[in-house]
């Protein structure tokens, strides 16, 4: 994935990137298939694959856990007025 596609990547939501994650690891799945198969010559295309696939993972992962540091701070400064 460039790093303009990986900017546009940040700015969706959980949803979307959860829908391209399980396209992906569809896509993989079929990919494999084509290799042991002998139909598929490109074998970068895997490591290309199996790399977009840990990026969307960890922009996943990092989203969560900044919700999680924003309703930790919600819930400190709620504590705090009582």
């Amino acid at each position: 994935m460039k790093k303009k596609e990986l900017v546009t990547v940040r700015s969706k939501n959980n949803l979307e990137l959860k829908k391209q994650v399980s396209k992906r690891k569809i896509e993989l799945v079929g990919l494999y298939a084509k290799m042991k198969a002998g139909q598929e010559k490109n074998l970068k295309k895997v490591k290309n694959l199996k790399r977009d696939l840990a990026q969307l993972l960890t922009v996943i992962r990092e989203k969560e856990l900044l919700e999680e540091s924003v309703d930790k701070q919600r819930s400190n400064k709620k504590k705090e007025e009582s």
